[in-house]
């Protein structure tokens, strides 16, 4: 089982920034994808930004230019830098781990808690 946390959420006024923070379970012998989700009231969920095991980045169209994932040398942490907020990034952002590796226990998708991201204007 590995646990996923993420931290970092809050308020802030629109033009504002925040950093949010997704800490995972630490196997040395998995290899790590990780990403970055997000819902907002009354829609589904959609991703954000996210990092493959080879170290790939990619964002949403959403967030490119405004948003900078980028990864610790443990590799099963990750940050959100998010800048220029506006209030459609208002949502709660979830932090997804799958795992992978030679090793068969390096499999599943696990899902964090999520943390509440509220942009004001």
């Amino acid at each position: 089982q590995v646990e996923v946390v993420e931290s970092g959420g809050g308020s802030v006024q629109a033009g504002g920034s925040l950093i949010l923070s997704c800490v995972a379970s630490s196997y040395s012998y998995c290899r790590y994808a990780m990403s970055w989700y997000r819902q907002a009231p009354g829609k589904e969920r959609e991703f954000v930004s996210g990092i493959d095991t080879i170290g790939k980045i990619n964002y949403a169209d959403a967030v490119k230019g405004r948003f900078t994932l980028s990864q610790d040398n443990s590799k099963n942490t990750i940050f959100l830098q998010m800048k220029s907020l506006t209030a459609e990034d208002t949502a709660v952002y979830f932090c997804k781990t799958v795992l992978g590796g030679a090793v068969s226990a390096c499999r599943g998708t696990y899902w964090g808690q999520g943390t509440q991201v509220t942009v004001s204007t």
